[in-house]
């Protein structure tokens, strides 16, 4: 039971349903996803491109979905944001700022791993 509800849980499929509702709200919504799912797209196709080793694509494959999911997490958090208050609140800019600050910083790290990643194939391969 969903505490504070008479409800049951949603089923285990319900769940995944949910899960690829709220990712197609957040692609279709939101800017920065577009931007990042594209950048991710970029860097596989480079990645294949350049015959990256299995550790490397373990990197790439890892830096691109932990920065898609600090951005859910960020989209998610600016909308409990806006919902518990409508005012410019400090407190609210703050929340909104910090948790903005995550996916730069996270990117600004995935950006450097692939960096290192892609510069060591390029040289791998004599380019």
């Amino acid at each position: 039971m969903i505490p504070g509800s008479d409800r049951e849980h949603p089923t285990f499929v319900r769940s995944f349903r949910y899960a690829l509702e709220g990712f197609v709200t957040a692609v279709t919504t939101e800017r920065n996803i577009k931007v990042q799912l594209a950048v991710g797209v970029a860097a596989i196709i480079a990645g294949f491109a350049l015959r990256i080793d299995g550790l490397s694509w373990v990197l790439v494959i890892l830096c691109i979905g932990l920065v898609i999911f600090a951005e859910l997490v960020n989209t998610a958090i600016e909308a409990i944001v806006d919902l518990a208050t409508q005012e410019l609140h400090p407190l609210a800019k703050r929340a909104k700022d910090i948790a903005a600050a995550s996916v730069f910083t996270l990117s600004i790290t995935s950006a450097i791993v692939g960096a290192i990643v892609f510069i060591r194939a390029f040289l791998q391969l004599g380019l």
